[in-house]
Protein backbone atom coordinates (compact mmCIF):
# COMPACT_ATOMS: atom_id res chain seq x y z
CA UNK A 1 0.00 0.00 0.00
CA UNK A 2 1.34 3.34 -0.87
CA UNK A 3 0.05 6.72 0.44
CA UNK A 4 0.74 9.48 -1.72
CA UNK A 5 2.26 12.17 0.79
CA UNK A 6 3.65 14.91 -2.39
CA UNK A 7 2.15 16.33 -4.87
CA UNK A 8 4.07 13.58 -8.22
CA UNK A 9 2.71 15.69 -11.27
CA UNK A 10 4.22 12.42 -13.70
CA UNK A 11 2.00 9.47 -14.98
CA UNK A 12 1.54 6.67 -12.30
CA UNK A 13 3.51 4.18 -14.63
CA UNK A 14 6.47 6.05 -14.54
CA UNK A 15 6.10 6.70 -10.84
CA UNK A 16 5.81 3.33 -9.13
CA UNK A 17 8.82 2.35 -11.67
CA UNK A 18 10.64 4.58 -9.36
CA UNK A 19 9.51 3.29 -6.29
CA UNK A 20 9.40 -0.36 -6.81
CA UNK A 21 11.13 -3.07 -7.55
CA UNK A 22 9.13 -3.60 -10.80
CA UNK A 23 9.76 -2.01 -14.65
CA UNK A 24 7.69 0.38 -16.60
CA UNK A 25 6.16 -2.62 -18.45
CA UNK A 26 5.34 -4.57 -16.08
CA UNK A 27 3.40 -1.88 -13.77
CA UNK A 28 1.45 -0.96 -17.05
CA UNK A 29 0.50 -4.97 -17.39
CA UNK A 30 -0.48 -4.51 -13.59
CA UNK A 31 -2.63 -1.70 -13.88
CA UNK A 32 -4.22 -3.34 -16.71
CA UNK A 33 -5.28 -6.34 -15.03
CA UNK A 34 -6.75 -4.73 -11.96
CA UNK A 35 -3.20 -5.70 -9.64
CA UNK A 36 -2.97 -1.99 -9.18
CA UNK A 37 -5.63 0.35 -7.95
CA UNK A 38 -6.24 3.82 -6.80
CA UNK A 39 -8.07 4.48 -4.28
CA UNK A 40 -9.90 1.05 -4.82
CA UNK A 41 -10.76 2.37 -8.17
CA UNK A 42 -9.12 0.92 -11.82
CA UNK A 43 -6.73 3.82 -13.39
CA UNK A 44 -5.06 4.08 -16.50
CA UNK A 45 -1.26 3.93 -16.60
CA UNK A 46 -1.39 7.67 -17.78
CA UNK A 47 -3.23 8.75 -14.96
CA UNK A 48 -1.12 11.13 -12.48
CA UNK A 49 -1.50 10.74 -8.58
CA UNK A 50 -2.53 13.53 -6.21
CA UNK A 51 -2.01 13.94 -2.60
CA UNK A 52 -3.99 11.61 -0.79
CA UNK A 53 -4.47 9.27 -2.81
CA UNK A 54 -3.89 5.55 -1.77
CA UNK A 55 -2.74 3.24 -4.13
CA UNK A 56 -2.86 -0.77 -3.93
CA UNK A 57 -0.19 -2.93 -5.42
CA UNK A 58 -2.07 -6.77 -5.39
CA UNK A 59 0.64 -9.82 -4.95
CA UNK A 60 0.24 -12.42 -7.72
CA UNK A 61 0.97 -10.96 -11.00
CA UNK A 62 4.52 -11.87 -11.34
CA UNK A 63 4.75 -16.33 -11.47
CA UNK A 64 7.98 -17.50 -10.10
CA UNK A 65 9.26 -20.32 -11.59
CA UNK A 66 8.84 -23.78 -10.11
CA UNK A 67 11.59 -25.45 -11.91
CA UNK A 68 15.03 -26.68 -10.36
CA UNK A 69 18.14 -25.09 -9.84
CA UNK A 70 21.19 -27.93 -11.15
CA UNK A 71 24.50 -27.20 -10.90
CA UNK A 72 26.58 -26.43 -14.60
CA UNK A 73 29.69 -25.40 -15.55
CA UNK A 74 28.97 -22.08 -16.79
CA UNK A 75 31.40 -20.08 -19.04
CA UNK A 76 30.94 -16.86 -17.30
CA UNK A 77 32.85 -14.09 -19.46
CA UNK A 78 31.28 -11.17 -17.71
CA UNK A 79 29.10 -10.47 -14.62
CA UNK A 80 27.53 -7.48 -12.52
CA UNK A 81 24.54 -6.83 -10.46
CA UNK A 82 22.50 -6.38 -13.41
CA UNK A 83 23.06 -8.95 -16.24
CA UNK A 84 25.92 -11.77 -17.26
CA UNK A 85 27.40 -12.36 -20.05
CA UNK A 86 27.40 -16.24 -20.44
CA UNK A 87 29.22 -18.32 -23.08
CA UNK A 88 27.14 -21.09 -24.31
CA UNK A 89 28.56 -24.06 -25.36
CA UNK A 90 27.18 -26.31 -28.16
CA UNK A 91 24.68 -29.07 -26.69
CA UNK A 92 22.95 -26.57 -24.45
CA UNK A 93 19.74 -26.09 -24.40
CA UNK A 94 18.82 -22.54 -23.38
CA UNK A 95 15.41 -22.73 -21.27
CA UNK A 96 13.33 -25.43 -20.71
CA UNK A 97 10.29 -26.62 -22.82
CA UNK A 98 8.15 -29.77 -23.87
CA UNK A 99 9.74 -32.64 -22.72
CA UNK A 100 12.82 -30.89 -21.66
CA UNK A 101 12.88 -29.34 -17.80
CA UNK A 102 16.00 -30.07 -16.89
CA UNK A 103 20.05 -29.39 -17.78
CA UNK A 104 19.29 -26.27 -19.88
CA UNK A 105 20.97 -23.46 -18.63
CA UNK A 106 18.40 -21.85 -17.26
CA UNK A 107 18.85 -24.66 -14.87
CA UNK A 108 22.05 -23.88 -13.77
CA UNK A 109 21.53 -20.18 -13.63
CA UNK A 110 18.69 -21.38 -11.03
CA UNK A 111 21.54 -22.95 -9.05
CA UNK A 112 24.38 -20.17 -9.50
CA UNK A 113 21.99 -17.32 -8.40
CA UNK A 114 18.57 -16.29 -7.04
CA UNK A 115 18.99 -13.03 -9.29
CA UNK A 116 17.20 -13.11 -12.29
CA UNK A 117 14.56 -10.97 -13.69
CA UNK A 118 11.24 -12.94 -14.25
CA UNK A 119 9.06 -10.02 -16.27
CA UNK A 120 8.85 -12.80 -19.16
CA UNK A 121 8.28 -16.39 -19.47
CA UNK A 122 8.43 -18.35 -16.20
CA UNK A 123 10.42 -20.75 -17.84
CA UNK A 124 13.12 -18.31 -18.74
CA UNK A 125 14.08 -16.16 -16.38
CA UNK A 126 17.20 -13.74 -17.01
CA UNK A 127 16.66 -15.03 -20.95
CA UNK A 128 16.74 -11.71 -22.67
CA UNK A 129 17.24 -13.32 -26.15
CA UNK A 130 18.62 -17.52 -27.20
CA UNK A 131 20.51 -19.25 -29.41
CA UNK A 132 19.70 -22.68 -30.79
CA UNK A 133 20.93 -25.80 -29.12
CA UNK A 134 23.51 -26.49 -30.81
CA UNK A 135 24.68 -22.54 -31.79
CA UNK A 136 27.56 -22.06 -29.18
CA UNK A 137 28.74 -18.40 -27.84
CA UNK A 138 28.04 -15.15 -25.89
CA UNK A 139 24.37 -14.52 -24.67
CA UNK A 140 23.06 -11.73 -22.46
CA UNK A 141 21.47 -12.71 -19.14
CA UNK A 142 19.40 -10.04 -17.02
CA UNK A 143 19.72 -10.23 -13.23
CA UNK A 144 16.62 -7.51 -12.76
CA UNK A 145 13.67 -6.59 -14.40
CA UNK A 146 14.24 -3.14 -15.61
CA UNK A 147 17.82 -4.51 -17.17
CA UNK A 148 15.66 -6.76 -18.91
CA UNK A 149 12.92 -4.72 -20.05
CA UNK A 150 15.55 -2.54 -21.22
CA UNK A 151 17.91 -4.91 -23.15
CA UNK A 152 15.10 -6.25 -24.85
CA UNK A 153 13.82 -2.63 -25.79
CA UNK A 154 17.53 -2.50 -27.41
CA UNK A 155 17.59 -5.92 -29.44
CA UNK A 156 14.13 -4.68 -30.86
CA UNK A 157 15.84 -1.57 -32.05
CA UNK A 158 18.55 -3.46 -32.97
CA UNK A 159 21.10 -1.38 -30.98
CA UNK A 160 22.90 -4.66 -29.59
CA UNK A 161 25.47 -5.72 -31.92
CA UNK A 162 26.12 -9.57 -32.90
CA UNK A 163 28.52 -10.99 -34.80
CA UNK A 164 28.32 -14.99 -35.65
CA UNK A 165 31.19 -17.56 -37.38
CA UNK A 166 29.62 -19.84 -39.37
CA UNK A 167 31.18 -23.31 -41.19
CA UNK A 168 29.44 -23.66 -44.54
CA UNK A 169 28.90 -26.69 -47.29
CA UNK A 170 30.33 -25.41 -50.49
CA UNK A 171 32.35 -22.11 -52.09
CA UNK A 172 30.96 -18.73 -51.82
CA UNK A 173 32.70 -17.10 -54.66
CA UNK A 174 31.59 -13.47 -53.64
CA UNK A 175 33.41 -11.81 -50.72
CA UNK A 176 30.25 -10.17 -49.03
CA UNK A 177 26.72 -10.51 -49.61
CA UNK A 178 23.00 -9.39 -48.11
CA UNK A 179 20.05 -11.92 -47.69
CA UNK A 180 17.04 -10.35 -47.74
CA UNK A 181 14.19 -13.22 -47.91
CA UNK A 182 10.99 -13.35 -45.36
CA UNK A 183 11.06 -16.13 -42.72
CA UNK A 184 8.04 -17.83 -41.26
CA UNK A 185 7.05 -21.38 -40.13
CA UNK A 186 6.86 -24.28 -42.72
CA UNK A 187 3.51 -25.77 -43.17
CA UNK A 188 5.33 -29.35 -43.80
CA UNK A 189 7.11 -29.04 -40.41
CA UNK A 190 6.35 -27.35 -37.40
CA UNK A 191 10.06 -27.25 -36.26
CA UNK A 192 11.01 -25.89 -38.95
CA UNK A 193 11.12 -22.23 -40.60
CA UNK A 194 11.48 -21.33 -44.30
CA UNK A 195 11.85 -18.42 -46.89
CA UNK A 196 8.43 -18.11 -48.38
CA UNK A 197 6.15 -15.01 -49.21
CA UNK A 198 3.94 -13.32 -46.23
CA UNK A 199 6.59 -14.15 -43.97
CA UNK A 200 8.43 -11.88 -41.48
CA UNK A 201 11.05 -9.38 -42.49
CA UNK A 202 14.82 -11.05 -42.26
CA UNK A 203 18.20 -9.84 -43.21
CA UNK A 204 21.44 -11.08 -42.61
CA UNK A 205 24.58 -9.74 -43.57
CA UNK A 206 27.70 -11.88 -44.18
CA UNK A 207 31.70 -11.67 -46.07
CA UNK A 208 34.15 -14.73 -46.07
CA UNK A 209 36.86 -14.92 -43.69
CA UNK A 210 38.05 -18.04 -45.57
CA UNK A 211 37.41 -20.30 -48.48
CA UNK A 212 38.84 -24.11 -48.40
CA UNK A 213 37.92 -26.79 -51.24
CA UNK A 214 34.78 -27.55 -50.50
CA UNK A 215 33.65 -25.20 -47.88
CA UNK A 216 33.74 -21.64 -46.76
CA UNK A 217 34.10 -19.37 -43.32
CA UNK A 218 32.36 -16.60 -43.34
CA UNK A 219 30.88 -13.61 -40.55
CA UNK A 220 27.92 -12.84 -40.31
CA UNK A 221 25.18 -9.90 -38.62
CA UNK A 222 22.02 -9.95 -38.25
CA UNK A 223 19.47 -7.25 -39.17
CA UNK A 224 16.49 -8.90 -37.39
CA UNK A 225 16.21 -11.88 -34.99
CA UNK A 226 14.47 -14.75 -36.60
CA UNK A 227 13.97 -17.94 -35.05
CA UNK A 228 16.85 -20.00 -37.01
CA UNK A 229 17.57 -16.99 -39.47
CA UNK A 230 21.20 -17.50 -40.35
CA UNK A 231 20.82 -21.20 -40.91
CA UNK A 232 17.41 -20.98 -43.01
CA UNK A 233 19.21 -18.31 -44.80
CA UNK A 234 22.18 -20.02 -45.64
CA UNK A 235 20.50 -22.91 -46.83
CA UNK A 236 18.29 -20.95 -49.02
CA UNK A 237 21.25 -19.39 -51.16
CA UNK A 238 22.55 -23.12 -51.18
CA UNK A 239 25.38 -22.70 -49.12
CA UNK A 240 23.97 -24.46 -45.60
CA UNK A 241 25.66 -24.42 -42.26
CA UNK A 242 28.15 -27.47 -41.99
CA UNK A 243 26.42 -30.23 -39.96
CA UNK A 244 23.47 -28.65 -39.05
CA UNK A 245 20.69 -31.72 -38.35
CA UNK A 246 17.96 -29.94 -39.71
CA UNK A 247 18.67 -27.48 -42.51
CA UNK A 248 21.61 -29.61 -44.41
CA UNK A 249 20.31 -32.25 -46.26
CA UNK A 250 23.93 -34.43 -45.49
CA UNK A 251 24.40 -36.18 -41.90
CA UNK A 252 25.55 -34.49 -39.46
CA UNK A 253 26.86 -35.81 -35.85
CA UNK A 254 25.68 -34.84 -32.30
CA UNK A 255 28.17 -31.24 -32.17
CA UNK A 256 25.75 -29.95 -34.46
CA UNK A 257 26.17 -27.10 -36.95
CA UNK A 258 28.72 -24.85 -36.98
CA UNK A 259 27.39 -21.79 -35.74
CA UNK A 260 29.04 -19.56 -33.27
CA UNK A 261 28.03 -16.45 -31.57
CA UNK A 262 31.69 -14.71 -31.42
CA UNK A 263 31.25 -11.08 -31.03
CA UNK A 264 28.61 -9.02 -28.66
CA UNK A 265 28.68 -5.25 -27.91
CA UNK A 266 26.32 -2.77 -26.20
CA UNK A 267 25.45 0.06 -23.97
CA UNK A 268 25.03 -1.28 -20.19
CA UNK A 269 21.20 -0.30 -19.76
CA UNK A 270 22.26 1.40 -16.34
CA UNK A 271 25.80 2.57 -16.11
CA UNK A 272 25.59 3.79 -19.78
CA UNK A 273 29.25 2.44 -20.62
CA UNK A 274 29.74 0.55 -23.93
CA UNK A 275 30.79 -2.87 -23.20
CA UNK A 276 32.01 -5.23 -25.75
CA UNK A 277 33.09 -9.22 -25.52
CA UNK A 278 34.85 -11.67 -28.04
CA UNK A 279 35.23 -15.23 -27.57
CA UNK A 280 36.70 -17.98 -29.72
CA UNK A 281 35.58 -20.89 -31.50
CA UNK A 282 34.92 -24.11 -29.70
CA UNK A 283 37.68 -26.41 -29.33
CA UNK A 284 35.59 -28.93 -32.14
CA UNK A 285 35.26 -26.10 -34.20
CA UNK A 286 38.79 -25.28 -34.26
CA UNK A 287 39.76 -28.82 -34.79
CA UNK A 288 37.91 -29.25 -37.70
CA UNK A 289 39.16 -25.87 -39.83
CA UNK A 290 42.40 -27.70 -38.80
CA UNK A 291 41.60 -30.52 -41.27
CA UNK A 292 40.90 -28.55 -44.19
CA UNK A 293 43.74 -26.98 -44.02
Amino acid sequence: MIVVNKEVNERIDKYLANLTDYSRETITKMIDSDFILVNNKKVKASYKPVLGDIIEIKEGFIKKTNLEGQKLDLDIVYEDEYLMVINKPSGLVVHPGSGNKDNTLVNGLIYYTKNLSDIGDINRPGIVHRLDKDTSGLMLVAKENKTHEILAEEFKRHNIHREYVALVDGVIEVSKGCIDAPIKRSKENYQKMTVASGGKKAITNFEVIKRYKNNTLIRLVLETGRTHQIRVHLAYIGYPVHNDPVYNKKTSTSFGQFLHSEYLSFIHPITNKKLEFRCSLPDEFKKYLNTLE
